[in-house]
């Protein structure tokens, strides 16, 4: 049984007894941990005074076999990510930055660029929580192979002339022409949802080498898109995210109610 040591994200956590706790961490090495703290909360322990959900720390632990918890040994708290705590919007921002991770990983598939993302969203969610969250899932996108088809047709794989509004098919992964006044999708491509050309645009620029700068950074500085604009843009990945997965991660829902309607 290999023992790893490893930074890592905890990004859910309960209580197994009284005094100790059932973690899922997120590492940059070796991807979802599951492991088991004994006596996490007891006085002394050598957990940096137990694990706390949004929190970054130093992990060793003992992996066993797969589909067993691993043993955690230690926890060194690094970074409480404090800004975090300082208004519900952010909060929820990271809670849902964390669950989005949680659920589009397999357990000890590592994904460093990834958890390089998710750190990155937690850092900054405290000055810019849609922004933060809307290039945290455009990354889990792209690193489980499930980038959005943005500059060719989904369907047919043709060019996609300029336009006001286009259709985005969540089976088929991507743009389509704009599907008003058309009949309905067909059974095999399913739905098609129409999404607006400035949304479109900001997710093309989001996809560049170079990311572009979007919602409010937290030094206060304005971005180049307008709130609205990316509010639309997270709510468009989040709803295919869950399209792929099958489901909504529980704490995207509580997210998308601190954005306008």
């Amino acid at each position: 049984m290999p023992t790893i040591r490893d930074e890592a994200v905890c990004v859910r956590l309960w209580d197994w007894s009284e005094t100790s706790q059932t973690v899922s961490l997120f590492t940059r090495e070796h991807g979802m941990l599951r492991g088991l703290a004994k006596g996490a909360k007891r006085e002394h322990a050598p957990y940096s005074g137990g694990f706390e959900l949004l929190t970054r720390g130093e992990v060793v632990a003992i992996v066993k076999k797969e589909g067993q918890l691993a043993t955690l040994t230690a926890w060194d708290l690094s970074d409480p990510w404090r800004a975090l705590r300082g208004t519900l919007d952010a909060f929820y921002a990271g809670c849902a930055a964390a669950d989005v991770v949680h659920h589009a990983v397999t357990d000890h598939d590592p994904h460093p660029e990834l958890y390089d993302a998710l750190t990155g969203a937690l850092a900054s969610a405290g000055g810019d929580p849609a922004g933060s969250v809307l290039r945290l899932v455009w990354a889990t996108l792209v690193e489980t192979g499930y980038r959005p088809s943005l500059e060719k047709a989904a369907d047919t794989g043709g060019s996609l002339a300029d336009a006001e509004t286009f259709g985005f098919s969540p089976r088929l992964g991507g743009l389509v022409p704009d599907p008003a006044g058309q009949a309905p999708a067909s059974t095999t491509q399913g739905p098609v949802w129409r999404v607006r050309g400035e949304t479109v645009r900001l997710l093309r620029e989001l996809g560049r080498d170079t990311p572009v700068s979007v919602g409010i950074a937290a030094t206060g500085v304005g971005s180049d898109w307008a709130k609205p604009a990316v509010h639309r843009a997270v709510r468009l990945l989040l709803a295919y995210l869950s399209e792929i997965l099958g489901r909504e991660p529980p704490a995207v829902r509580a997210f998308l109610g601190t954005l306008p309607a």
